[in-house]
């Protein structure tokens, strides 16, 4: 049996969700972190020294960080689907988890949903936030040019790649903030959106998160 630690609202352990449910991965998840605490506790920190979700036991083999989970549950259980077969088929997709992990979620997560969204109104630092949706905005176009002709990051069919940035959309089109014009993007997501694991664990109520910079 998988099992993986973290809160069902937290962003990172949404992505490794949702890969288990498109593998059809046997698992359970564990609540962890933000009000649910315990990243302190000992045997947290013997699993991951860092002290953060998410984290996967699978028969003994634990793994933290959520790229390298994404990563071992696809080499592992997705063989010919989401772990591509040799090293350019691999390294297609992993291309743009990088850029997802250097450009796209940073630039999101820290720039605007934590700075706008998380944050006090009051302390709000409202030029750059401006200045972060509109970086993103260049993410997100960069993104409508690769998928100008094709249903998926890669190509024809879903794959690792798509699991980093497919994750920020619920976030990024549930926001009150200015988008650019990108319908290959739009309708990336809404194919996204149809797929039973994609709405199971990704398109999840993040209210409770408004305002708050802390549990």
């Amino acid at each position: 049996m998988l099992t993986i630690w973290g809160r069902r609202n937290s962003f990172n352990v949404q992505k490794v969700m949702w890969l288990a449910g498109e593998l059809g991965i046997a698992h359970e998840r564990i609540d962890a972190g933000g009000p649910f605490g315990g990243l302190d506790a000992p045997e947290f920190i013997a699993r991951n020294p860092h002290g953060r979700v998410p984290v996967i036991d699978d028969d003994g083999i634990v793994v933290w960080e959520s790229h390298a989970i994404l990563r071992y549950l696809a080499a592992r259980y997705g063989a010919g689907t989401f772990w591509a077969e040799g090293a350019a088929g691999r390294a297609a997709a992993d291309q743009w988890i990088e850029w997802a992990q250097t450009a796209l979620l940073p630039n999101f997560l820290n720039g605007i949903f934590w700075s706008y969204y998380r944050t006090p109104e009051a302390m709000r630092n409202t030029n750059a936030i401006e200045r972060a949706i509109a970086q993103c905005a260049e993410h997100v176009l960069l993104l409508d040019r690769q998928l100008a002709g094709q249903p998926y990051i890669c190509g024809e069919k879903i794959t690792l790649a798509d699991i980093p940035a497919g994750t920020v959309l619920f976030r990024y089109y549930g926001l009150d903030i200015a988008r650019p014009y990108a319908p290959h993007v739009e309708a990336w997501y809404a194919r996204l959106r149809d797929r039973p694991a994609y709405a199971a664990h990704v398109m999840v109520p993040f209210d409770d998160l408004k305002g708050r910079l802390a549990f």
